[in-house]
């Protein structure tokens, strides 16, 4: 398969079928070809009226360079059309600038589109952002916007050319925004999406200006850098200025446009701002992917271990080799933000676990790795071995694999996963997956260092499973052992992550802000709980969440859900029976649930059936159920802890 052509123009013709051929042929055996061709293609297949090809190949054009002039025609093209593949996620954007975004909000649904999300986009009138958020009666509060978009360029700023005392025009300038920030949160459940302040290449004060503390630049910085501190878990950021610096801040700035349309970022640049900011969108969201799968053979290393044997394969030594030594710290770092790392490999097993074990120059090792799937079979089969092992989709997954043959296999086999085009620099490797932007995360805990841990403890104990005798005993082998808690400011933003991001044990998928959450907390009615679990393999951590509130002599489950990670342990049933305990405290005779289906919350379906609630109605697709409190169904398989009661109990009838 060849590389991507350098250049081309457009496929045009005056038969629309003829066209059409011509474009496919000129991609073919290209696994990433050149925009305007993905352009030829997409426009070649609408004329002929399929817009499923006309789709897919629109979309193509994000992966293929950032050309300007292709996407935005690609974008208008996809917006015209209706047979667009199923999106993961819907939602709806406000988009708030202090410049002209017509031309980025074409793009930003194409990038967001090629992340599976349907995103309908409306942008508030030129520069009226602190308008629209103060009006009680504007478009932002009257449409109840998913997510709030800011997009200020340098012009934002109130800050002097120098201050005799920049820390307080430093705190005054970061006040604004989150004065906009909490109001939004006030009055909506939206999130907020905050780019920071792209700063220009050029000041009157020069180099000197980086010595000054009250120098515009110096302030400049450091209120890009206050925004994030105060940001916190509860706004997420796009970081306009390192994106500037990563195109060039010549490049992002141009005074034409400036000058001409108001338009603060150049028009070549745009494609870049609208595949970060749908890349933070999608984390929002709770689409970042999850997994890393990586092959072994000049992948890892260079050269087949297989053929040239350990001591003969490319790592660690001279270019080459430490440019591997390189990518597999890129994944070092990836699995310490809480990427899981498995790997795919056709080999002979016993030797490439060989070379983790004994090669001196392997960065990664076998328990950084959370699933080992290595064997002479299709790799598509590996990695649906993979899913299954750390019961993830395939959709969370993406495949890293130096071999074009292989990475096609997987495209049209296994559309669900995504996968990295690597060049054929092994010193690009690091850099092509993190350009990928398909691990970016929304916030970063403690937890989510130690998620290697967890899901290699959750294949350790499908082994276990399939040699007990029982399920029952395998249960009791796993030793699990519940800490259930109402929610505390410690453990409040792994909670908000939870909430914003699990999809599949997730009986409403209600998205509660930071704020809402602590809302919940601080009220003496709610019951809010928190679950950690752990096993004899290892600790999951915070994996569960649940709200109610009280109305009566029912209380009303909220929110109810937990990782993927411990699903089918029974700690549902332990968070149940804690539930019921609190309820009978706050004097409620019935426990009330309801089930909202989502495209991907099925595995939930059945729950309340299965926890013994009966059946009290649906409404538009929405099912309630009911369970009176001495009817609840117990286990004994978790030793459970709770904050009202110090000593460990077993959950038992």
């Amino acid at each position: 398969m060849r590389a991507a052509e350098p250049a081309s123009t457009e496929v045009r013709s005056s038969d629309p079928e003829r066209a059409l051929r011509e474009a496919l042929g000129a991609v073919h055996d290209v696994e990433v070809p050149e925009p305007r061709l993905c352009l030829s293609v997409a426009r070649a297949a609408s004329a002929i009226g399929d817009e499923e090809l006309a789709a897919r190949w629109a979309l193509k054009v994000v992966d293929a360079g950032d050309d300007f002039t292709a996407w935005n025609s690609a974008g208008r093209l996809l917006a015209g059309l209706a047979a667009l593949p199923p999106p993961r996620a819907a939602a709806s954007l406000a988009l708030l600038g202090t410049s002209t975004t017509e031309y980025l909000t074409p793009l930003l649904r194409l990038a967001a589109r090629r992340r599976g999300i349907d995103l309908t986009v409306w942008e508030a009138p030129f520069n009226t952002y602190r308008q629209v958020v103060l009006d009680p009666q504007s478009p932002l509060y009257r449409r109840g916007f998913d997510l709030v978009l800011f997009a200020p360029d340098d012009t934002a700023l109130s800050l002097p050319l120098f201050s005799d005392e920049p820390d307080a025009a430093v705190e005054a300038e970061t006040a604004k925004w989150v004065d906009l920030w909490e109001t939004i949160a006030e009055r909506t459940r939206a999130r907020i999406v905050q780019c920071n302040i792209a700063l220009p290449p050029r000041s009157a004060f020069g180099h000197l200006g980086a010595r000054l503390p009250g120098s515009r630049q110096t302030m400049a910085q450091r209120v890009n850098l206050r925004l994030g501190e105060l940001a916190g878990d509860g706004v997420s950021l796009v970081d306009c200025d390192m994106l500037s610096a990563l195109v060039g801040k010549d490049r992002w700035f141009d005074d034409r446009y400036r000058l001409v349309a108001k338009q603060s970022v150049s028009l070549p640049a745009l494609p870049v701002l609208a595949r970060h900011a749908a890349a933070v969108i999608a984390a929002e969201l709770g689409l970042a992917r999850k997994c890393v799968v990586v092959d072994l053979d000049n992948t890892l290393w260079g050269g087949e271990v297989g053929e040239v044997g350990i001591e003969g394969v490319v790592l660690g030594n001279g270019p080459e080799g430490e440019a591997y030594s390189a990518f597999q710290e890129h994944l070092l770092d990836l699995t310490k933000k809480g990427i899981v790392l498995a790997v795919c490999s056709k080999n002979d097993e016993d030797l490439a676990r060989s070379m983790f074990e004994h090669h001196p120059d392997m960065r990664v090792r076998l328990d950084d790795v959370a699933a080992f799937a290595v064997s002479w079979e299709p790799k598509t089969d590996g990695l649906r071995s993979i899913a299954a092992t750390l019961d993830l989709g395939l959709d969370a997954m993406v495949f890293v694999d130096d071999n074009p043959a292989e990475r096609e296999l997987v495209r049209s086999q296994l559309p669900d996963v995504e996968v990295v085009t690597l060049p054929d620099d092994p010193a690009s490797f690091a850099s092509t997956v993190a350009d990928s932007l398909l691990f970016e995360t929304r916030s970063y805990t403690s937890e989510d260092a130690r998620r290697v841990d967890s899901y290699r403890g959750r294949a350790q104990s499908i082994d276990l499973e399939r040699n007990a005798t029982s399920l029952d005993d395998f249960y009791r082998d796993l030793a699990m052992h519940a800490v259930l808690a109402p929610f505390d400011e410690l453990h409040l933003p792994r909670v908000a992550q939870l909430v914003g991001k699990t999809n599949q044990f997730n009986v409403t998928t209600r998205r509660h802000s930071l704020a809402a959450l602590r809302d919940f907390m601080e009220s003496p009615s709610i019951i809010t709980m928190y679950a950690r679990l752990e096993d004899r393999f290892t600790d999951h951590g915070l994996v569960g969440v649940l709200i109610a509130v009280p109305g009566g002599s029912v209380l009303e489950i909220d929110t109810w859900l937990m990782s993927c990670r411990v699903i089918g342990r029974t700690l549902e049933h332990a968070m149940l029976d804690e539930l019921v305990r609190q309820a009978m405290r706050a004097g409620c005779t019935t426990v009330r649930g309801t089930y909202v289906p989502t495209e991907r919350n099925s595995l939930v379906a059945d729950l309340y059936e299965r926890l013994a609630f009966r059946s009290v109605g649906t409404s538009a697709g929405t099912t309630s159920w009911e369970l009176d409190v001495d009817e609840c169904l117990t286990n004994e398989f978790i030793k459970v802890q709770s904050t009202d009661d110090p000593g460990d109990r077993d959950v038992t009838p």
